[in-house]
């Protein structure tokens, strides 16, 4: 696969505090990868790493091929786009319509495409253009935080916790539009978050951070069952894994909601024959 992103042994320090220790990655075009850890691991400090916001103390971090050392934070944000844990650090405009005009201006995109682009991600988004974004609930201004991102077609989403703050209904309806951002266009997804049914749920990669360094990183429902790595960075697995698990069931054998059902029923049906034909 084509190679998003790279980090080579990338450490940031802040005068002797150690945030980020010696952390190498790749990321491929078209992933989803969930990144979690406990408070404190270094995962917000990572995703500023990749975005160019803050630069590493050591190693070197690569998009697309291209160094971050070497590329102004306003020449990455034409390709990544930042969702912040807070909406409220990245809405300024007076209404929905500006806010999402407001990014394609600055590409220079052109007045007839910006128009196409950003009704469509006002329908995509079921967004009402004339709204003030301060007048909007903590779930809706999130919203339109990633509609100011989506209007741009960036390449690599970077979500920091997207989904705190934001009752049942606002976070599948969020992360069902990221996914088929993902399914659909392609986008690059790396998404920080301490939700582990909303990684297990989205997410076919998972790495995990502990104390600044990477001490996991595979396939989302094998990395929630490496009981040591997440003992050390105070995780515990999605419900239906940590229930297959102790039914000693393998990894994506029956840890979904369904496949569970169907084999609990299958092995129900199953025990009943065994007993009327003993």
């Amino acid at each position: 696969m084509t190679e998003m992103v790279r980090l080579s042994n990338v450490s940031y320090s802040i005068e002797s505090h150690v945030l980020i220790n010696g952390v190498s990655l790749r990321v491929d075009k078209g992933e989803f990868v969930a990144l979690a850890g406990e408070n404190g691991a270094g995962k917000s400090t990572l995703l500023k790493l990749i975005m160019g916001l803050i630069k590493p103390s050591d190693g070197d971090i690569l998009i697309e091929g291209t160094s971050t050392r070497r590329q102004k934070v306003s020449t990455l944000a034409r390709s990544v786009g930042y969702l912040f844990q807070n909406p409220d650090r990245q809405l300024f405009g007076a209404t929905i319509r500006q806010e999402l005009t407001f990014g394609l201006d600055f590409l220079g995109v052109s007045k007839d495409d910006g128009e196409r682009r950003v009704n469509e991600t006002l329908e995509l988004l079921n967004l009402n253009p004339d709204r003030a974004p301060t007048s909007l609930s903590r779930g809706e201004r999130q919203r339109v935080a990633l509609a100011s991102l989506f209007v741009r077609r960036p390449t690599l989403l970077l979500l920091d916790e997207p989904t705190t703050g934001l009752d049942y209904r606002e976070c599948s309806q969020m992360m069902n539009q990221v996914a088929a951002l993902n399914r659909e266009s392609g986008v690059t997804v790396l998404m920080i978050t301490h939700d582990m049914e909303v990684a297990l749920d989205f997410s076919e990669r998972m790495m995990v951070l502990s104390e600044g360094k990477l001490i996991a990183d595979g396939a989302t429902r094998s990395v929630m069952r490496d009981e040591t790595s997440l003992r050390r960075a105070s995780l515990v697995p999605a419900q239906m894994v940590a229930l297959a698990q102790r039914l000693g069931l393998a990894p994506g054998e029956a840890d979904d909601a369904e496949s569970l059902a169907d084999w609990i029923a299958d092995n129900a049906r199953g025990g009943a024959d065994d007993a009327r034909h003993s």
